[in-house]
């Protein structure tokens, strides 16, 4: 014998509201109490040894004055990493309760489409049976017109339950957004701590060597001022190759980038990461020609090897010709990156911008430099072009999580969280080297 509706109704609405959402706190008060006390007390730490770095400027290129310098920066990198990881604590903390919360939310979710469900089974079978059926079915006339108000009943608890549903589901997806950034957050924070590791352990080598040398030999000390100098001067003048077009010296270069960072708040290291990256690549790909506008078709630049697709027509072969006229260039032999496999070659230049993103970018372009058309193939331009399209990628951010994200746009669009990431990580690697460098030139 089946129970009459209005009980059916009652138990499955009853079993879904029965578990409420579990509020997990992230931490308790005297615990953030305290971290808060010692985050304070670090700031305050970092903000005294910038001081005394401040007040070393004018003994710079002195024996004692460098080892206060490198003693201050030490210091102030040790109390950075301590803050990064209260900051770590912290995230990770949020982390575990959003991720509760989540699951909470979710089975909140399976619990509600259940109860739909078996309200819509009882709801299809009575109405499929008549009148007469369902008086018969009911042991009393009592029974049957409670059967009837729970049907009255059903369609309020449904409304209800759909807006529950609804609700739990948008609030999932509201957590899930704040986790994912919560977790670039704690990325950004550790990969933070790594680099000020780096940051002491080099200073710390610079020290003892510096110490080694007494302050009675400052005459010995000039000598490492002047291979310093020596170091500097390789440094601005080796050859920073560019993608199809001639290198310039790593100076140069780095002026340009330097130029493109305060325009877009790009760093200048990374900058110069994604264009010796391209580099890098353009070595083993080479460089085609255009030979049919219709199709796109052309030949290797070197070898003279048949290609398909070598731009997209009419997407890029109609601007191609448009940016090269403007140059005054010859489109036949102008020369853009080959087809790769599966997809359309194409690109210009050392930033590698196919025609109709270059044309996208010309009117920013020329404003930013100060010039009535922009050359993709001028390394200046190319360079300006990179960084506003990293900005447009979120690396403006100048986090790691940003960066690694744009740099693997850059390189797969779309699909970057699955075939980007190698790009980024390689582009990350050089950045870190580039900004080593520079730091090196600002330190003189």
């Amino acid at each position: 014998m089946k129970a009459p509706l209005f009980i059916v109704v009652g138990l499955v609405v009853a079993s879904f509201m029965m578990a409420p959402i579990a509020h997990a706190e992230f931490l308790s008060a005297d615990e953030r109490a305290r971290l808060e006390a010692e985050y304070q007390k670090l700031q305050i730490e970092i903000a005294e040894w910038q001081r005394v770095l401040d007040d070393t400027q004018s003994k710079k290129n002195s024996l004692q004055g460098d080892v206060t310098a490198l003693n201050a920066q030490i210091k102030r990198a040790e109390a950075e990493i301590k803050q990064r990881n209260l900051t770590i604590t912290n995230l990770s903390a949020e982390i575990n309760a959003r991720s509760k919360t989540i699951q909470t939310l979710d089975a909140k979710v399976i619990r509600a489409q259940a109860s739909l469900a078996a309200m819509l089974r009882q709801v299809r079978e009575r109405g499929d049976a008549s009148i007469a059926e369902i008086i018969l079915s009911s042991e009393s006339v009592s029974d049957f017109f409670a059967d009837v108000d729970a049907m009255v009943v059903i369609e309020r608890k449904l409304r209800g339950l759909f807006g529950e549903i609804k609700v739990a589901k948008t609030t999932a997806e509201v957590e899930r957004e704040t986790l994912a950034k919560r977790q670039d957050q704690e990325l950004d924070a550790r990969y933070e701590v790594e680099l000020k590791k780096k940051v002491v352990a080099k200073n710390e080598t610079e020290k003892k060597e510096l110490l080694n040398i007494t302050k009675n030999q400052e005459a010995t000390y000039q000598k490492v001022l002047v291979e310093r100098q020596q170091q500097a001067a390789k440094i601005r003048a080796a050859l920073f190759p560019l993608r199809d077009s001639g290198g310039i010296p790593f100076g140069t270069a780095l002026d340009y980038a330097s130029a493109a960072a305060q325009k877009t708040g790009v760093r200048a290291s990374f900058i110069l990461a994604i264009l010796s990256q391209e580099s890098d690549l353009g070595k083993n790909v080479g460089s085609c020609y255009v030979t049919d506008l219709t199709t796109g078709n052309g030949v290797g630049k070197n070898t003279g090897r048949a290609f398909s697709g070598v731009m997209k027509s009419p997407r890029d072969t109609e601007p191609f010709v448009k940016v090269t006229s403007q140059l005054g260039l010859q489109w036949a032999t102008t020369p853009v990156s080959c087809p790769i496999t599966g997809g359309y070659g194409g690109a210009m230049g050392p930033s590698q911008f196919i025609p109709s993103t270059w044309i996208s970018y010309q009117a920013r372009l020329a404003r930013a430099l100060g010039v009535s058309v922009p050359n993709p193939w001028e390394a200046k331009d190319a360079i300006m072009a990179t960084a506003l399209y990293m900005m447009d990628l979120g690396a403006d951010a100048q986090t790691y999580s940003a960066e690694r994200k744009a740099a693997a746009q850059y390189y797969a669009g779309s699909g970057w969280a699955t075939r980007g990431l190698g790009y980024a990580a390689s582009v990350l690697a050089k950045a870190e080297d580039f900004q080593n460098n520079i730091d090196f030139l600002k330190g003189l």
